[in-house]
């Protein structure tokens, strides 16, 4: 019961802190897929997917996905609070590989991006999404049982 608390129990201390974790958690994954995801699957004729790098020469398609995942799937986890801590996980990945590996030469300017994209990851990983969540609920149940 211990580890599941750890995953899903997260209380910011007051209502103004859950409601401000809501609101962050929300506005970051609306700013994630729209922004970043939704240049990954464009389709259509006049469309053009955004070219993924791939500096960890994984194989394409594995590479692909996990680009994709990370910023179209996981944006609905983190808004939604489900599997809060552990959705994260891929994205910091990609905004890690994306800072340190990506944009290692770049300027500051550049390299700005993923260093902010990551912060805030590591910001909700460390927080967790608080009280307005559906973690919160889901422990709620399981501390029923």
């Amino acid at each position: 019961m211990e580890i599941l608390q750890k995953l899903f129990y997260t209380d910011l201390g007051n209502t103004a802190n859950n409601i401000a974790i809501l609101i962050f958690r929300v506005l970051f994954a609306w700013e994630l897929l729209t922004v970043h995801g939704l240049k990954k699957i464009q389709k259509g004729p006049q469309a053009e997917p955004e070219h993924i790098p791939n500096p960890l020469q994984l194989p394409e398609k594995l590479n692909a996905a996990v680009a994709q995942f990370a910023d179209t799937i996981v944006p609905f986890f983190i808004a939604l609070g489900l599997l809060g801590r552990l959705a994260l996980l891929p994205t910091i990945g990609v905004t890690a590989v994306g800072y340190f590996v990506v944009h290692r030469h770049d300027s500051r300017e550049v390299r700005d991006i993923p260093f902010m994209y990551t912060l805030c990851l590591f910001l909700l990983l460390l927080t967790g999404p608080g009280t307005y969540s559906l973690d919160y609920y889901i422990f709620q149940l399981l501390k029923a049982y």
